[in-house]
């Protein structure tokens, strides 16, 4: 893991970098209008953040919580808890938290920058994260830092921000996507378990079932099938390389040929989204991801996700800046595999800070909250099935909130029938409630043009 490295975070970058997300979050966002005292604006910033920027100290001092809209919501860089939030006067509004600097710390990812730390998967992980430290993970923080200055900019103007549509006029949207890690194996747990227990007889006859009939995660046009039942497309992130990587970890359990990928092509012709789920390595290694971009798909693949939601903040992003030019345009890699949740406490797509260049990247990120395998697995949450919708809603209804998007990751041997833990009927429950609440239903790429 390289050092870090960064540019000069003045606060003009990060002024730059959270004011254009802003004009994204709300529709018709009028400039010029929020600064700090210096700038002599009408809504005007308190300064609260010190030296911290000039450092690189990956944990932002404790916050303090406030009241906001019902919400006990931290902030950080308030240096006046005492103080109202908001400080109104005719045509004038003082913010007496820094909620630009609070809101770049968060958004930019500076935590995991600036942190050594890394799990076996050469992971910056939720237990190493202020998420976890406080309690917020499920809370889209920024979004309330926002809300906080929509309503200072509607003081000041007269005028009502509302937040942005999807699709016309949904009030929020949705990316429901599938990494295709596993299209051979639903076998081999049931049979070690057979030969086990010594049931030779029922060994054998799985045994003839797996070379007679296709295997139950063979099944890329049910999963297609049963999103689109939804009135959705399914985003595949497809995984080229079947040999494990370098430190042992598995890549896929299959090889795409010519039969598989005239399926891959079916698929995008019915309306399904291909994108790249870049292999073991491909996070840190540029010549080995460049190549599964260019050669992987019939053409460069305009989305990816990195298997294992494998992600250095000191090199993938200045990767996949380098990508854009081969037709790179979203990421959809950045959640926590541990919990269910906000990793940038933000729950809109955004652009990614590049920490060496002091700007925001050219590609976009489509932040991940929701995986299958963090719900049940033994390492991770531990849900029991009936417990998973009723988890999930609260998180669901701030991005509906606040008109984000719901990104939701449901592996395709997650369709299985046979999984009753985060199964077939789990993401049933799941799809069943986006679609009730009016969610517009997007691949990665329609998300893109949106914005």
């Amino acid at each position: 893991m390289p050092a870090p490295a960064a540019a000069a975070i003045t606060a003009d970058v990060r002024l730059g970098y959270v004011l254009r997300h802003f004009a994204l979050a709300y529709e018709a966002v009028p400039a010029g209008l929020i600064g700090y005292a210096e700038y002599q604006l009408p809504v005007e910033i308190a300064d609260c953040s010190g030296d911290f920027f000039q450092g690189q100290q990956p944990y932002a001092p404790a916050p303090n919580y406030r009241e906001w809209v019902g919400r006990r919501v931290p902030f950080f860089f308030d240096a006046q808890p005492a103080a109202p939030l908001l400080d109104r006067q005719p045509g004038r509004c003082r913010v007496n938290a820094d909620l630009i600097s609070a809101a770049f710390y968060l958004l930019s990812g500076w935590q995991e920058y600036f942190s050594d730390t890394r799990d076996r998967h050469g992971r910056f992980p939720y237990a190493a994260s202020v998420q976890q430290r406080y309690g917020f993970v499920a809370l889209p923080v920024v979004n309330y830092y926002f809300d906080v200055l929509r309503t200072a900019v509607e003081h000041v103007t007269g005028q009502a921000l509302r937040p942005r549509r999807w699709a016309g006029n949904a009030p929020f949207a949705a990316f429901i996507s599938h990494d295709i890690d596993n299209l051979r194996s639903a076998w081999k747990a049931p049979a070690k378990a057979d030969l086990k227990a010594g049931q030779f007889l029922r060994f054998g006859q799985r045994l003839w079932r797996r070379l007679t009939r296709p295997d139950a995660w063979d099944n890329l046009e049910t999963v297609a099938a049963t999103v689109a039942g939804y009135g959705a497309r399914s985003t595949f992130f497809i995984l080229p390389e079947h040999r494990p990587g370098a430190d042992g970890t598995p890549n896929a359990d299959y090889r795409i040929d010519r039969h598989l990928w005239r399926r891959f092509i079916h698929l995008a012709s019915s309306g399904s989204e291909l994108a790249l789920h870049g292999s073991i390595g491909t996070a840190t290694d540029f010549a080995q991801l460049s190549s599964e971009q260019s050669e992987s798909l019939t053409e460069p693949a305009q989305g990816i996700r990195f298997h294992y939601l494998r992600w250095e903040p000191r090199q993938t992003p200045m990767q996949l800046e380098a990508l854009v030019v081969a037709g790179l345009r979203y990421d959809a890699t950045l959640g926590f595999a541990e919990h269910y949740g906000f990793r940038h406490s933000y729950c809109h797509p955004f652009y990614p800070f590049d920490f060496v260049t002091g700007q925001a990247s050219r590609f976009l990120e489509i932040p991940l909250q929701v995986m299958d395998a963090t719900l049940h697995h033994p390492n991770y949450l531990q849900l029991q099935p009936d417990d998973i919708l009723p988890a999930l809603r609260p998180m669901l209804a701030e991005i509906e909130r606040f008109g984000g998007v719901a990104s939701v990751l449901w592996h395709n041997d997650h369709f299985d029938p046979a999984n009753t833990m985060t199964g077939p009927r789990q993401f049933a429950e799941i799809m069943v409630y986006l679609r009730q609440r009016g969610a517009a239903f997007l691949t990665g790429s329609q998300i893109v043009a949106e914005l």
